[in-house]
C-alpha cells in the first residue's frame, strides 16, 4: 500500500488483556483500528516457546490460522507463545513492519523494531527503551467516557479519588492485614470528605472485594459492581487524585498517565521490575504511598503511547 495511507495493523498476541489492551492503545495512537490475531497453540507447543516452532495446526494455510493472509503493513506483537508467530510471519511476509513489545527472550523474534521498559535488557538501535507500557487513554476516549458518565460521578464531593484494585498474583498477596490497611486508608479518606470511585479486578480477593462494595453504600461512594459498562476511563477522567495498588504495572501506568497525584498501594510482596518501574515513575511523576505517605500537588503525566505511534509510523515508511 502507498505509505502515505493508513496501514492495516495486527494486534498479535494470546489474548491475554494484559497483552492486548496495551497495543490495542498503541494502534488507535496511530489512527487505526486493528486487527486482532490471537495465537492459541497446544501445551506441548508452548513448553519450547519462544525458542520453538509455531503449532502445525496454526500453518498459515489452515482454516482459522492467526497467520492467515492477506498479511498487514505492522504487526504489534507480545508476549511469549506470538514470539515464534512473529518470527514465521516475517519469514512469510517480509515487507510487514514488525514490532514486539517486552524482552522476547531470543535474539530469534522477528521484530524490526523492539519496545521495552526500562527493567528488560535489551537495548541497541532497533530498540526503544519506555518507561509506561503502551495505553488506550486517547483524549477523546476519556472527554467521551467523562461525558457518559457526568449524571453519577459530577455529584460526588472534591476531590474525587479513583480507586484502582488489582489483586494477588505471582508476586503479591494481599494479607488480611493489607486488607484491613487499605480499606482504613480508604475510610479515612471518605471522612476526610472526599469522593471515591472504586474499581476491583478478577484478582481482587473475595473478601476486599465484598468489603469494598460495602463502601458503595455510603454517601460519596461509587463503586462498579461488574454489571453494565465499565467505567474505568471516567473514573480516571474525573479524577483528582488516583490511588492504585502496586501489583499491576498497567494500571500503575495507566494511573501516572494523567498527572494527577498517585498514591501506590503496596500489598504483600513485591518483584524488582516493579520496583525498578515504580522508582523510573518517581522521577518524572507525583507518586506516594498509600495510605502512610501521600504526595499532593500534579505531576507532569508520563504517557509513552504518542510517542511511540509516531516512532512506529515514522519507521513504517522508511522502511
Amino acid at each position: 500500500m502507498a505509505k502515505g495511507a493508513a496501514p492495516v495493523v495486527w494486534v498479535l498476541t494470546d489474548g491475554k488483556a494484559g497483552d492486548e489492551q496495551p497495543l490495542i492503545g498503541l494502534a488507535e495512537a496511530m489512527g487505526v483500528l486493528p486487527v486482532l490475531r490471537r495465537v492459541a497453540p497446544r501445551r506441548a507447543f508452548t513448553w519450547l516457546m519462544p525458542w520453538g516452532p509455531i503449532d502445525p495446526q496454526d500453518a498459515p494455510g489452515k482454516a482459522g490460522s492467526p497467520l492467515a493472509p492477506p498479511f498487514p503493513d505492522i504487526c504489534l506483537a507480545t508476549g511469549r507463545r506470538a514470539v515464534p508467530y512473529l518470527r514465521r510471519l516475517k519469514a512469510l511476509a517480509p515487507a510487514t513492519f514488525c514490532v514486539f513489545f517486552k524482552d522476547p527472550r531470543t535474539r530469534r523474534h522477528g521484530a524490526d523494531l523492539l519496545i521495552v521498559q526500562q527493567h528488560d535488557a535489551p537495548r541497541g538501535r532497533a530498540v526503544l527503551v519506555v518507561t509506561t507500557a503502551p495505553n488506550r487513554l486517547l483524549p477523546e476516549r476519556l472527554a467521551e467516557a467523562h461525558a457518559a458518565f457526568a449524571e453519577v460521578l459530577a455529584p460526588l464531593p472534591r476531590p474525587r479519588i479513583a480507586v484502582l484494585v488489582g489483586g494477588n498474583g505471582r508476586h503479591h498477596r494481599f494479607t488480611d492485614a493489607d486488607s484491613d490497611r487499605f480499606l482504613r486508608g480508604l475510610e479515612a479518606k471518605r471522612e476526610q470528605g472526599c469522593g471515591l470511585m472504586i474499581t476491583t479486578s478478577r484478582r481482587t480477593p473475595a473478601s476486599l472485594a465484598k468489603a469494598l462494595a460495602g463502601l458503595g453504600n455510603r454517601q460519596g461512594v461509587h463503586v462498579w459492581d461488574g454489571t453494565g459498562e465499565n467505567p474505568l476511563l471516567a473514573y480516571l477522567s474525573w479524577a483528582d487524585e488516583i490511588v492504585v495498588t502496586a501489583d499491576s504495572t498497567n494500571m500503575v501506568g495507566e494511573a501516572a498517565a494523567l498527572g494527577v497525584p498517585v498514591q501506590l498501594f503496596h500489598p504483600s510482596g513485591g518483584h524488582p521490575k516493579i520496583d525498578s518501574l515504580i522508582s523510573a515513575l518517581s522521577r518524572q511523576a507525583a507518586i506516594g504511598r498509600f495510605p502512610e505517605a501521600p504526595v499532593h500537588g500534579r505531576g507532569s503525566p508520563v504517557n509513552s503511547t504518542p510517542g511511540l505511534a509516531e516512532e512506529i509510523l515514522k519507521r513504517w515508511r522508511a522502511s
